[in-house]
């Protein structure tokens, strides 16, 4: 049986691109550091449900650890690598930039060494639609990608560079993807359609920086984990968009979406635009589907029904989780 691992299993993409991957028979290694972030509770629940397959190993592990990863990849022989491992969120990491460095630059590096030292030969690499900071719409990959807006995007570029580095060293084969706004049932709680739903839901108040007019290619969790699979195909080394190939939407489009789902009118407080954020996110994904063959097929009208839906089934507990 081929064995792949993932570097984030817990996450919510690495969640999800799990599922895929076992239902199409393959032997899952996971690791995660199950960091508090946000919410344990997501975590664990992604991970219960993993855990339920026969198929499926998983390691509590943090990618700054040279040595545990190692230790995991001197015990199997794996056929391609998922990392998906990584520190998210735009303004924590103006907060606390090291620790960003030190995951999703260095933990990279980590599991760069590791994979030529086993002599495996593919990686997936999770990188940001941040790279781009603010270029001509719709994004391309062939945009200059040298002026981040925050410590979490440098750190991304950083890692991606190293990729680019070890193909050219070592052979690697290597599949850089740029998520753009992923959102999605049981998804990221710091994410803002998750704490506009929990927001509104209750009555309480929700916060715009800004005036709401920026643009987002909200892109959903299955198209993303799938395109994820697909980026697993030997391609050299290339850089794909992943996103929904729409910037039309707008964070009021979201919110006005939202509404009309719980039946629930908004509280907006409005507050000054962050200068780390980014006004607009447009995926090209003519690369994608060309190399790939891949595209997105959930809408984001769809796509937020699911949410609401997803969010009143599980009230219970999912009430309960921190959003800040």
């Amino acid at each position: 049986m081929t064995t792949i691992l993932i570097t984030g299993v817990a996450g919510f993409i690495g969640h999800r691109t799990a599922e895929i991957l076992l239902a199409e028979g393959y032997h899952i290694v996971g690791l995660d550091n199950m960091n508090n972030y946000y919410d344990n509770s997501l975590q664990e629940y992604r991970l219960s449900s993993l855990k339920k397959n026969k198929y499926f190993s998983f390691y509590y592990a943090d990618i700054r650890e040279a040595s545990k990863i190692n230790e995991i990849f001197a015990h199997y022989s794996f056929s391609a690598v998922v990392h998906l491992a990584a520190k998210a969120g735009v303004r924590e990491s103006i907060i606390n930039p090291h620790a960003y460095m030190a995951t999703n630059t260095q933990g990279t590096l980590n599991i760069l060494e590791a994979m030529v030292k086993s002599n495996v030969k593919k990686i997936v690499f999770a990188s940001t639609s941040s790279v781009y900071s603010g270029q001509e719409l719709p994004f391309v990959e062939s945009l200059p990608t040298d002026s981040p807006l925050s410590p979490y995007a440098a750190t991304k570029k950083a890692a991606e560079v190293l990729c680019s580095t070890y193909h050219l060293l070592y052979g690697l084969d290597v599949s850089i993807v740029r998520y753009f706004t992923v959102y999605g049932p049981g998804g990221r709680p710091d994410m803002s359609y998750f704490r506009f739903i929990k927001a509104i839901e209750e009555g309480s108040p929700i916060t715009i920086y800004g005036d709401g007019s920026q643009l987002r290619d909200f892109s959903y969790i299955d198209d993303i984990a799938n395109g994820t699979v697909n980026a697993l195909r030997s391609v050299g080394f290339e850089i794909f968009n992943l996103g929904a190939n729409n910037g039309a939407y707008s964070l009021m489009d979201l919110i006005e979406l939202i509404e009309k789902n719980l039946k629930k009118k908004a509280k907006i407080i409005y507050a000054p635009f962050d200068k780390s954020d980014m006004k607009a996110t447009w995926a090209n994904i003519d690369k994608a589907k060309n190399i790939l063959g891949w595209q997105p097929t959930v809408s984001l009208k769809e796509g937020i029904e699911r949410c609401v839906e997803w969010y009143v089934a599980n009230k219970s507990w999912v009430a309960n989780i921190n959003v800040a």
